[in-house]
């Protein structure tokens, strides 16, 4: 980062700051948490931020070693952004920001939600119960098209998500992202059915998930635990409202 940008102190978190403090950088951080994506992929996941602002964000982040750019061997053969090993260690940064910024209510503008910010959401708040055995799920997020599937594995230490899916799972869940995201916390299934959601194998692994994810409480009842969101999970109707 060029000087005349940065904090110029030895402090860690001004450091910090000149690496991952220009805005989209921390979020694209939280869109490869999950796995490497296209440059198109991400700005999907970013509508607001324009081209120009992601490339620049890109590069610098490249270039400070927290993100590399790659091929995909075929039959992919696309180039993709991946963290690096040591960008990876900005996850516990990145839902300990999310987590803390549940105090503050959201406003009418946080209203968009990424597939990978509702995804992370599964990973950061599912509360297991150690006695239950594991499980498997195929989520698909039909608002999101082929990029909204993906895997989850219910463990006795937490939820595990990625990319790809199960190729036998115990349970396929067919909703809309605003839907899952309304229905975490509910002891049953009810509020997903409402909302036509399609399960396929065993429900009780779709309840056991969406009862598992247990956003901390917010100053704002109708407020979600997304790392880096904030957007609404209360009813669909106040989604629309919104």
């Amino acid at each position: 980062m060029p000087v005349q940008r940065g904090y110029r102190q030895a402090c860690g978190v001004a450091r910090g700051l000149d690496i991952v403090g220009e805005r989209w950088s921390l979020l694209v951080v939280r869109e490869l948490l999950l796995g490497p994506k296209r440059f198109t992929d991400l700005q999907q996941a970013l509508p607001t931020a324009s081209p120009n602002a992601l490339s620049d964000r890109l590069r610098e982040l490249a270039d400070a070693g927290v993100v590399r750019r790659r091929q995909l061997p075929p039959p992919g053969n696309v180039r993709v952004y991946e963290l690096t090993t040591w960008g990876r260690g900005l996850e516990p940064i990145v839902v300990a920001l999310g987590t803390w910024a549940l105090a503050a209510p959201p406003t009418a503008e946080h209203l968009f939600v990424s597939v990978d910010s509702a995804m992370l959401s599964i990973r950061t708040f599912f509360v297991p119960t150690p006695e239950r055995p594991e499980a498997t799920l195929r989520i698909e997020l039909r608002d999101h098209g082929p990029a909204g599937v993906f895997g989850v594995r219910l463990t006795s230490a937490g939820a595990e998500v990625a990319h790809e899916p199960p190729e036998e799972p115990g349970a396929v869940l067919v909703t809309a992202t605003d839907a899952l995201l309304a229905a975490f916390g509910a002891d049953d299934l009810a509020g997903l059915v409402a909302a036509g959601a399609v399960i396929i194998g065993d429900p009780e692994v779709v309840r056991r998930l969406v009862a598992g994810v247990r956003v901390p409480a917010s100053t704002d009842q109708y407020s979600t635990g997304i790392p880096g969101q904030g957007g609404r999970v209360g009813s669909r109707q106040r989604l629309r409202e919104s």
